[in-house]
């Protein structure tokens, strides 16, 4: 019999339910105001009360409410249809819901019961299966769209039917197994699993080391993030988070892309609604939105709903790289997210960390970014959930809480820098702050001398000092004045400019210069490198400064450029020319 309760208290969104009977912490419960449900989530449970966070506004309620306890954790349904879908932090289907506004107490079912699916069989009669194994396949958007044993299943079970290839609703057997104590169970084509769990249906879940290709040079070439890394991008207002996040979902070598709005502002949330279904695909020449789904939760979203988005986002990206399928997973932002949890956290008067920020903070971003990652299935299919979110820390301090506990766990580190993009160097990823831990894992290592080049890395961090250097000549510059240091120290800050001009910065609105293929990154690498090494002969910076100048503009039109094309074989005669024209004998 399910357990029932009393509302007792009301602080905003915090709801206190004395309960006469057994609750559990994540249980979810329903709250009748006025004759409609609301749902919310158990969050603490002292003695005969529960603490309930409400995902709805809570106008109207009343001590003496009526709530009903369901026995169940905050649960996604999963299975095909999913893609191209619009969801809010619960998974109700936005498309489904009427007029502008969202109704309170209102709950769409997340997939399409009506739809057949092509469904083909890939299990047979007396296979032995565990929890995460594939029974068959349909086709979702052109992806190969697996039906799984539940992830509940635990044990092992022997297939006792499979039916035949043909078209069936998601709520149609598929297959009947058979457990340890020979009983028969159904398995339809949906299954349904708690956002806060990680889904482990896997073999093992190595370090990850493959490059995962964005086409952004200053990702791919200098802080590269792998496929099943973790990175998150910090930056204050107005530094181009959005866009990189749009170029990295566009252009980045994933099966799928899941974005989470996580308390973004309502604008920004709408731009996603009306440019992604707008975004071709480069990879296949159709829209983008095909292989995307969005959940979305705005700003002005009760913060409840907002804090289960991610997890919502995560378990769907987990089902799906439960498949064998290259994951993208992108939040905006978990500094939102986080805000919502100490909202609640100080409601419930927990004592307070830094910034009044929960104590356990770390903890849970810990937990959080620990679900990415690369697998390998029981098949031995590798699949892979790769994490970027971006914080967006008050004033731009990137010594905030959030930022600082995201930095522990995260791998990569693009720090977005104001002063930058207020110089129009875009992306503004400060290339000094920023890292990618990436480059010391001995299997990366390995991986990028296979594919690319063994000097690879060595260049890559070569490039790194000359900013370094760069930057500090260039501060030297400001103080003493152009006459008050060496032509020599001239040579080493332009070649830290011809870097950045080059590598660094990219004009994400260009058709060519918005995608950087790895061969393309790999030759301007290079030839930026043996420019930087080369010995020149100035006779004063006047001449340093108009020369590398006008080595830049040419390297710019290359970029430009359509990679070996005559015109890009041109530019690049040009550049030797020029360089013959200085360099020492």
């Amino acid at each position: 019999m399910a357990t029932k309760g009393i509302v007792k208290g009301i602080v905003s969104n915090l709801v206190t339910v004395e309960v006469d009977g057994p609750v559990s912490q994540n249980e979810i419960c329903y709250i009748s105001v006025g004759g409609v449900k609301l749902m919310s989530e158990v969050i603490k449970v002292i003695g005969k009360n529960a603490f309930v966070q409400v995902f709805e506004s809570t106008r109207g309620m009343r001590v003496g409410d009526e709530a009903e306890f369901q026995g169940h954790m905050l649960e996604v349904t999963l299975g095909p249809g999913m893609l191209s879908r619009n969801y809010d932090g619960l998974q109700n289907d936005l498309d489904k819901m009427d007029g502008v506004f969202l109704k309170r107490g209102e709950y769409t079912f997340a997939l399409d019961n009506d739809k057949k699916w092509d469904f083909k069989p890939l299990a047979k009669a007396g296979d032995k299966v565990v929890a995460g194994d594939w029974l068959g396949e349909v086709d979702e958007n052109f992806q190969p769209h697996k039906i799984m044993v539940p992830f509940t299943f635990q044990g092992t079970f022997t297939v006792k039917s499979v039916i035949a290839a043909g078209q069936y609703t998601i709520n149609e057997t598929i297959a009947v197994l058979t457990d340890e104590n020979g009983n028969d169970i159904n398995v339809t084509m949906i299954q349904k699993w708690p956002v806060k769990k990680a889904i482990t249906c896997y073999k093992e879940k190595p370090r990850p080391y493959k490059l995962l290709e964005t086409g952004v040079r200053t990702i791919d070439t200098v802080n590269p993030i792998v496929e099943g890394g973790t990175g998150f991008i910090p930056g204050p207002f107005g530094t181009g988070k959005t866009v990189l996040q749009h170029a990295i979902s566009k252009q980045a070598e994933a099966d799928i892309v899941i974005i989470a709005a996580c308390g973004e502002r309502a604008n920004e949330v709408v731009e996603i609604f009306t440019e992604f279904p707008e975004l071709v695909d480069p990879h296949t020449g159709r829209k983008l939105m095909e292989r995307t789904i969005i959940i979305a939760n705005t700003s002005n979203m009760p913060v409840a709903a907002r804090e289960a988005s991610v997890y919502t986002a995560m378990t769907i990206a987990e089902y799906y790289r439960s498949m064998g399928l290259k994951v993208l997973l992108m939040a905006d932002s978990t500094s939102r997210w986080a805000q919502a949890l100490r909202e609640m956290s100080n409601r419930l008067e927990e004592l307070p960390g830094p910034d009044a920020f929960p104590m356990d903070l770390s903890a849970i971003v810990a937990n959080f970014y620990a679900r990415a990652g690369f697998v390998h299935l029981n098949n031995n299919a590798t699949g892979s959930v790769t994490f970027i979110g971006t914080v967006s820390p008050a004033g731009g301090n990137l010594k905030e809480p959030v930022t600082e506990n995201t930095k522990k766990v995260a791998r990569c580190f693009y720090a977005l820098e104001q002063e930058r993009a207020d110089r129009k160097r875009y992306p503004a990823v400060n290339p000094i702050d920023s890292y990618s831990k990436y480059l010391e894992y001995p299997e990366f290592q390995e991986y990028i001398a296979k594919h690319i080049s063994p000097a690879w890395i060595e260049k890559v961090n070569e490039i790194k000092t000359r900013m370094l250097r760069g930057k500090e000549i260039a501060e030297q510059i400001n103080i003493l004045g152009d006459d008050g240091v060496p032509v020599e120290y001239h040579v080493t800050f332009w070649k830290s400019e011809l870097i950045d001009f080059v590598i660094l910065q990219q004009d994400a609105f260009d058709t060519i210069d918005a995608v950087t293929p790895l061969a393309r990154q790999e030759f301007m690498l290079d030839k930026v490198v043996n420019i930087c090494r080369a010995d020149f002969k100035f006779d004063t910076f006047l001449e340093v400064m108009d020369y590398f100048k006008k080595m830049i503009n040419i390297f710019k039109q290359m970029n430009y450029s359509e990679y070996e094309s005559d015109q890009f074989k041109k530019f690049n005669a040009e550049l030797d020319a020029l360089v013959k024209e200085r360099v020492e004998q």
